[in-house]
């Protein structure tokens, strides 16, 4: 059996390619379950946001499974592979364990750190458990990647430095003022970008949250979340009057405020300082306003210090979870080899137990004045010398399965006892095979952190 995980995000693929692979909440039920009927598949699971849509999936063998894969793909996504194969990347094994918990921990993320993520796996993996369409492999290692993320963000302070432009301007408002304390904001625009900016100021003890938008009612939306004012941007003017901080961010082509503009509010203010951040891309405010007395002007360039300054912490603290991952690592392995141990030793005792019942009928038959005291009393003596004889055997195996050569030590077990081996795939032991390589293929080099993948470009599957 093999983990794989197929997938394409951010760094691979642009978003007029990502939007077309999304795979909104109401339809994860029948997705799944078709990926589930795929041939080859045994387990699967389902990741879809706005930088990724991945799917991890159990199969019994490698030959052959990324056919199956871009075979569903093809049919869920209608889109035809020699489209989107060029975006894929995919992670075998131990490589696709190690991706599962990069992700998890945000190591992965556009915004590396970031919380988000993990909510999204988490939700994921319910899901398809819930479904039904997971099992020994895949629920041990979410679980495991869960709780590692949760102890990531416990033990580091990744996620402590703000790394996004919303983030930095409340920052950098934090910096001008120490503190949002009865302080009055106005925000301009009322998008994604001002909806997160404003949930930070709040968060920060802002007095009273103002929004101004083209839109009346999507300015009222956003203000009636935390309680504010709205209005729309022509009165944007006589509320300067009344703010500490204006933060702008409304996608506007031309500028939403002039110098002149704000010469006319700062003459209503009596001389109260007043200070701009303008985190939108065109600018939305006329760079002269810098030039008005008592007027303070920031733009997202002036932001970018913070952000890098930030994201520096952030790698730093990266690299303590980037051991954590190693530590993890050797855990998931460790709990293969215990996988391909338990089969093995379940087959030796059930072998055991064979030749010990036909031993004793035989006796028995032979035997037949023994009374049935003597019976018990052979019976379970007979079993005692058994489980002894088994007992170092059992315990040798188990510490050589966890050793380099484990694999090799696990044959020779099963060589010298005649086990039979488990069917592969069975209902029991289903996902519980240690994994090998099966498969030779060329490869390539992912950009974004140099691990070995499989080029379905290059492959012929």
């Amino acid at each position: 059996m093999h983990i794989i995980v197929v997938g394409m995000n951010y760094r691979t693929a642009p978003v007029e390619i990502r939007e077309k692979f999304a795979v909104p909440e109401s339809d994860w039920q029948e997705a799944l379950r078709q990926l589930r009927q795929t041939k080859s598949v045994l387990e699967c699971v389902m990741v879809s946001t706005c930088n990724r849509t991945e799917l991890y999936v159990v199969v019994d063998r490698l030959h052959m499974c990324g056919h199956f894969i871009r075979s569903f793909m093809e049919t869920w996504f209608g889109i035809s592979r020699q489209q989107f194969t060029p975006y894929l990347y995919i992670y075998e094994d131990d490589q696709a364990v190690e991706h599962l918990f990069r992700v998890s921990c945000g190591l992965d993320s556009m915004v590396i750190g970031e919380t988000q993520i993990l909510g999204q796996i988490r939700n994921a993996f319910l899901f398809a458990q819930n479904e039904g369409v997971t099992g020994t492999w895949l629920n041990t290692v979410f679980k495991q990647a869960i709780t590692l993320a949760k102890r990531a963000h416990a033990e580091t302070s990744i996620n402590e430095n703000a790394v996004s432009v919303s983030y930095a301007a409340v920052e950098l408002g934090k910096r001008i003022f120490g503190s949002f304390q009865g302080k009055k904001v106005l925000i301009l625009g009322a998008g994604k970008m001002s909806e997160l900016t404003v949930k930070h100021l709040y968060a920060n003890g802002a007095a009273e949250v103002m929004v101004a938008n083209r839109t009346l009612s999507r300015a009222e939306e956003l203000a009636k979340q935390f309680n504010g004012r709205a209005g729309t941007l022509d009165a944007a003017e006589q509320m300067l009057a009344e703010a500490d901080i204006v933060i702008s961010s409304t996608g506007s082509k031309e500028y939403v405020l002039t110098a002149d503009d704000v010469k006319r509010a700062m003459s209503r203010r009596k001389s109260r300082s007043l200070f701009f951040i303008d985190i939108a891309v065109p600018r939305d405010l006329d760079p002269a306003i810098s030039d008005v007395s008592n007027v303070f002007l920031y733009d997202i360039d002036d932001l970018q210090g913070i952000v890098e300054s930030n994201l520096a912490r952030r790698r730093k603290e990266a690299a303590k979870i980037e051991a954590f991952i190693a530590d993890e690592l050797e855990e998931h392995r460790h709990w293969l080899k215990m996988l391909g141990v338990t089969p093995m030793i379940r087959s030796l005792q059930s072998k055991a137990e064979r030749i010990h019942q036909d031993t004793l009928q035989s006796l028995f038959n032979k035997l037949p004045e023994l009374s049935e005291r003597e019976e018990k009393l052979i019976r379970r003596l007979t079993k005692s010398m058994l489980n002894q004889m088994m007992h170092d055997p059992i315990n040798q195996i188990k510490e050589l399965a966890a050793e380099k050569n484990g694999d090799e030590a696990l044959r020779l077990f099963s060589q010298i006892f005649a086990l039979e081996q488990p069917e592969a795939g069975g209902k029991e032991e289903r996902g519980k095979e240690q994994p090998s390589s099966q498969v030779t293929v060329n490869r390539n080099t992912e950009p974004e952190r140099g691990k070995s993948v499989l080029s379905w470009a290059a492959v012929t599957w």
